[in-house]
C-alpha cells in the first residue's frame, strides 16, 4: 500500500455458511482506493457491494485476504484495536440518519468524541456543523430539519473526528430528489475542498456520477469501471449488469 492508497483490498474473500449451503459474498476481491478521491460502489442486488463496504471499512472481517486502512492492516488488530481505529480514522454515513431526537445539531455532532471520553470543543463542533452548511442551525432538534438538513448533521457527525477515510451507505436513499441532491454536491464538496476520501455505496446512477470513480461489483466480484461517469453512463452499464443476472443473461 503506497501513501497515495487511503484504503486497499487484497484478494478479499469472504463467504458465510459451511459445506452446501455456503454463500460467497466476495470471490478475491482487489481493489485501492486513493487518497482524497470519491469512489462509488455499484452492483444488482446481492452483488456484495454492502459487504464491501463493511469488509473495508473494519466492520466485518474477511474470510481471507487483507484490508489496509491508512496504511493498518486491519488482520492484526485486535476488537479493541479495531473499534479504535475505527473510531479515530474511519467516519460513518448511512440512509438512516440515526440522530437522537432528544439532542440538539450541536450535540448529536459532539456525541461520538462524548462516547470516546473525550469532552468535543464548542468550536470543533461549530466547525464541523459549519462544513454542511449547518453552522446557523447548531441548537435545532431534527424534528426542526428537512431530511437533508439531517443527513447533513449525520455528515458534520461523522467528520468531527477528522476521519481518513468516509464510509457512505446509500447516503440519499432516504431522501427526495432535491435533498438527496444537495448531500450529494456537499460530498462532492468536502472531496474536492478538503481531500476528504470518500467510499459510497449506491444504487442511484445520479448519485453515482458525482463520483472520480465508479466501480461495479457482480457475484462478489469486481467487473468494470467508469471514470468520471454521466448518470447515463452508469445507468447503461447497469442495465447490462442486470440483463446478465436476468435468467435470459444467464442463458437459462
Amino acid at each position: 500500500m503506497n501513501n497515495d492508497t487511503v484504503v486497499q483490498l487484497d484478494q478479499v474473500r469472504r463467504s458465510y455458511g459451511d459445506g452446501a449451503g455456503e454463500v460467497t459474498a466476495l470471490a478475491g476481491v482487489t481493489i485501492g482506493f486513493a487518497r482524497g478521491s470519491f469512489t462509488a460502489v455499484m452492483g444488482p442486488s446481492g452483488s456484495g457491494k454492502s459487504t464491501l463496504l463493511q469488509v473495508a471499512a473494519g466492520l466485518d472481517r474477511p474470510t481471507s485476504g487483507s484490508v489496509l486502512v491508512d496504511g493498518v492492516e486491519l488482520g492484526s488488530l485486535n476488537e479493541t484495536a479495531l473499534t479504535e481505529l475505527r473510531r479515530e480514522r474511519i467516519g460513518f454515513v448511512f440512509q438512516s440518519f440515526n440522530l437522537l431526537g432528544a439532542l440538539t445539531a450541536e450535540q448529536n455532532v459532539g456525541l461520538p468524541l462524548r462516547l470516546a471520553g473525550r469532552r468535543p470543543s464548542a468550536d470543533r463542533v461549530r466547525e464541523a456543523l459549519t462544513q454542511v452548511g449547518l453552522g446557523d442551525r447548531l441548537r435545532h432538534l431534527p424534528s426542526q430539519m428537512s431530511g437533508g438538513q439531517q443527513q447533513r448533521v449525520a455528515i458534520a457527525r461523522a467528520l468531527i473526528t477528522r476521519p481518513k477515510v468516509l464510509f457512505a451507505d446509500e447516503p440519499t436513499g432516504a431522501l427526495d430528489s432535491s435533498s438527496g441532491r444537495e448531500v450529494l454536491r456537499l460530498l462532492r464538496t468536502l472531496v474536492d475542498g478538503e481531500g476528504q476520501s470518500t467510499i459510497m455505496v449506491t444504487h442511484d446512477p445520479v448519485a453515482a456520477s458525482y463520483a472520480d470513480r465508479v466501480v461495479f461489483l457482480a457475484d462478489g466480484r469486481l467487473v468494470d469501471q467508469l471514470e468520471r461517469p454521466s448518470a447515463a453512463q452508469v445507468a447503461d452499464r447497469m442495465t447490462r449488469l442486470e440483463s446478465d443476472k436476468s435468467p435470459q443473461g444467464a442463458g437459462a
